[in-house]
């Protein structure tokens, strides 16, 4: 697996981890408090998020071949909630 890691400015993270997990929790295991989430995609991909005053931290798993589609979708879903202001993703790969 693949893993790449990226933090959003925002004041809103929170609101967005919320968001993204509760959106997801109809077809995949999800796990979210205000601060942390978890979602397992039914093909093994895991997203964690971690929401601070400043920031939200995401990081992605999966296989290398799939690695930038699931950073697009998280990336994209996030945006469409965040509508108001202008997030930068900046995905950083692990080898």
């Amino acid at each position: 697996m693949a893993i790449s890691t990226v933090t959003v400015a925002t004041k809103s993270a929170s609101r967005y981890l919320q968001q993204l997990c509760k959106h997801w929790s109809h077809k995949f295991e999800v796990e979210f408090t205000p601060q942390e989430g978890r979602i397992v995609f039914t093909d093994g991909r895991i997203v964690t998020l971690k929401a601070s005053d400043e920031a939200l931290d995401i990081t992605a798993e999966a296989p290398a071949e799939t690695q930038a589609q699931l950073e697009d979708v998280v990336a994209k879903h996030i945006i469409q909630f965040a509508f108001r202001e202008e997030l930068t993703f900046d995905w950083n790969r692990q080898a």
